[in-house]
């Protein structure tokens, strides 16, 4: 084991034991510091103490985190409760008349605030994923795609998106909520880049992020602004004029408490042990997996498998995993352990 990959599986003390979990694609595991903070929140929800400005602090330690996991400033960065409305942000953008390029089956919150653009005189042109960046031409207005295919694992080649975009002066979407944590994003070659935080950056499911390219964020209408998109949100509660900051907070929606008191120590986690060691030891922990079933070498953290009764016989052995698109889908990811793999290599082996 290299050093790298060491360093992450340091980490895996900081979470609850959970044998078996191969399902990040679905829903990450929390670190114990995510369950306490949660547990405090609900708590003093519970018993009537519950300080909302309070949670303002967990919000930015969230921004700041994640800006840090995809190469951002915090002050780029907004923080929402999912993508689809972050991509219908992006994807109202268009002008009538524009073009926007999709990946062919890529998830649905990307995909359809893009369609629902149709109606208003927009094009969405569908190519396969692997085309997409030699698809970007002149008439492309928008690229909207997921950097990791939530299906089958596919990794997009970011490189090749982002050169091909600035080449023809296109803008992207991108979607990294099955990539952020483990791989490499370089968040300021894209105009925008947005992220669930339930999966891989291990959270309570509904908080979400977006990256914003500083030039874009006056270009960019805040049509689903309200009171937490203000510079100072406690103080200008009611009335106009529109008081929203320069920065990426003015697409921020109002939080939910709970979630994002948990999200905060999360994402800090992934932060401070750094998307290189996670991504070394996720990968090494999906090449043992792959090598085990006899399949070819990949550069996912997502392992498809199609062996016959693949779900039951998983289940049976305490191996947590999903099906997607009719195939089993395995995500390799912290607290996962070369134990869990080895458990799913034997269930589907036999």
């Amino acid at each position: 084991m290299s050093a790298v990959t060491t360093s992450a599986s340091a980490a895996l003390d900081r979470f609850p034991e959970a044998r078996g979990h191969l399902d990040a694609a679905t829903s990450g595991l929390p670190p114990l510091a995510a369950v306490a903070a949660t547990h405090e929140a609900v708590a003093a929800w519970a018993e009537g103490r519950i300080d909302g400005p309070a949670f303002d602090l967990a919000v930015e330690r969230s921004r700041a985190a994640f800006a840090r996991i995809v190469g951002a400033e915090p002050s780029d960065v907004a923080c929402g409760a999912n993508v689809s409305v972050f991509a219908g942000l992006a994807a109202a953008s268009v002008p009538p008349g524009g073009e926007v390029i999709v990946a062919a089956g890529d998830f649905t919150s990307v995909l359809f605030p893009m369609l629902a653009q149709e109606r208003r005189g927009v094009r969405v042109r569908e190519v396969a994923l692997e085309q997409v960046p030699e698809a970007i031409d002149a008439r492309t207005s928008l690229v909207a795609v997921s950097a990791v295919q939530s299906a089958d694992g596919r990794v997009l080649d970011l490189d090749a998106l982002a050169t091909a975009a600035a080449h023809h002066g296109a803008e992207v979407f991108l979607d990294v909520t099955q990539a952020a944590g483990w791989l490499p994003i370089g968040a300021p070659r894209f105009t925008y880049v947005c992220a669930g935080a339930y999966k891989w950056l291990l959270s309570p499911r509904g908080t979400a992020f977006l990256a914003v390219a500083p030039g874009a964020v006056e270009r960019l209408a805040p049509h689903t602004a309200g009171w937490y998109a203000a510079q100072e949100p406690w103080a200008t509660c009611y009335g106009g004029p529109l008081r929203l900051p320069p920065t990426a907070k003015r697409f921020d929606v109002s939080p939910a408490w709970t979630c994002w008191a948990g999200t905060a120590p999360a994402v800090e986690l992934v932060a401070e042990v750094g998307v290189e060691a996670i991504g070394a030891y996720d990968l090494a922990l999906a090449a043992r997996l792959r090598e085990g079933l006899g399949m070819p070498p990949s550069d996912s953290a997502i392992v498809i498998a199609e062996h016959p009764d693949a779900e039951r016989r998983l289940q049976r052995a305490g191996v947590r995993a999903s099906v997607r698109a009719g195939r089993v889908r395995l995500s390799c990811h912290l607290p996962s352990t070369a134990a869990d793999v080895d458990r799913a290599v034997e269930a589907l082996a036999r």
